[in-house]
């Protein structure tokens, strides 16, 4: 399964694309998902609010044919259907979305199913529903606090990963090339991030870092 190497690393894209800047923005997005598969990253979440069902469809199809027989995975932020139809690996589900219970009782066995959570509370409830992972949020200070809302912390996250026992919690929030060990260090199975993942032309070094930083 694909959390069984570790750590986790986890890309969300950056959410800029609109209907105006489509054509441009999602070439330059599937630049890095194509680099990111040659860096064998986990996950990859295609997070594009601002993007018809039609336009997010065309985006998944493309990145999945990258992504086809490599080891990553690649997700859609909160419609299971359109990753579904459009041959990706599974969904993300936002706090306001459906249940991982109802996603799973509806989707092949195989579709993964990812959630995020902002308390302990949260990421038991993705367990029990079934879920493959929870991402669990915000770590750090982020530019978005009002959003996002306070830094839950690091002894947050430990008291989550030391509780939720074999389930995968993948840490998001303000992660960067200075903090990421912490998160490791506190027990996350990984990391998630949007800033961090997102410039293609370091993108391998910050993988590679990662991962030297975790088997050391």
């Amino acid at each position: 399964m694909f959390f069984e190497r570790k750590p986790l690393i986890y890309l969300i894209t950056d959410g800029e694309m609109t209907a105006e800047n489509f054509r441009e923005k999602s070439v330059e997005t599937l630049k890095i998902i194509e680099k990111a598969a040659r860096a064998k990253i986990s996950l990859i979440q295609i997070r594009e609010k601002q993007l018809s069902a039609r336009q997010v469809f065309e985006l998944t199809s493309k990145a999945a044919r990258i992504t086809k027989n490599s080891e990553t995975k690649l997700l859609v932020n909160d419609r299971a259907d359109i990753a579904q139809a459009a041959d990706a690996d599974g969904v993300h589900l936002p706090a306001n979305s459906l249940s991982a219970e109802i996603v799973r009782k509806n989707f092949p066995p195989d579709f993964i199913i990812g959630v995020s959570a902002h308390s302990l509370e949260e990421v038991e409830k993705a367990k029990l529903g079934k879920a493959d992972f929870a991402t669990f949020s915000p770590i750090f200070a982020t530019a978005s606090k009002l959003k996002y809302g306070a830094p839950q912390g690091i002894a947050a996250l430990r008291e989550v990963v030391e509780t939720v026992v074999k389930f995968p919690v993948i840490a998001l929030g303000g992660i960067d090339e200075n903090n990421f060990s912490e998160v490791l260090n506190a027990g996350a199975n990984g990391i998630a991030a949007i800033r961090l993942l997102n410039e293609a032309k370091k993108l391998a070094e910050i993988v590679d870092k990662i991962r030297d930083d975790e088997n050391e």
